[in-house]
């Protein structure tokens, strides 16, 4: 009863998380932005520095959420096949 009533909201949450953590991966990545613009950043400001140092955090908030959100997607939709 409980899980049909918040599990659509923990699957759409969990759904911005991948969103909002693949957009972290990829602002901090040398390989799918590119070296020049880190390389840019990384010389001129400081924070970048420390974002960048969470890179691997970063991924592995974007595995967990999408193994969750794939986890309370099939509890509570189902398989659609």
């Amino acid at each position: 009863m409980a899980l049909e009533i918040i599990g659509p909201k923990i699957v759409f949450i969990l759904g911005i998380t991948n969103i909002l953590s693949i957009l972290l991966v990829f602002l901090s990545c040398r390989c799918l932005i590119g070296i020049k613009f880190v390389n840019k950043m990384w010389q001129k400001y400081n924070w970048y520095k420390k974002f960048y140092s969470k890179h691997c955090y970063f991924w592995w908030i974007f595995i967990i959420s999408v193994l969750l959100h794939a986890i309370f997607a099939f509890i509570i939709f189902g398989n659609p096949f």
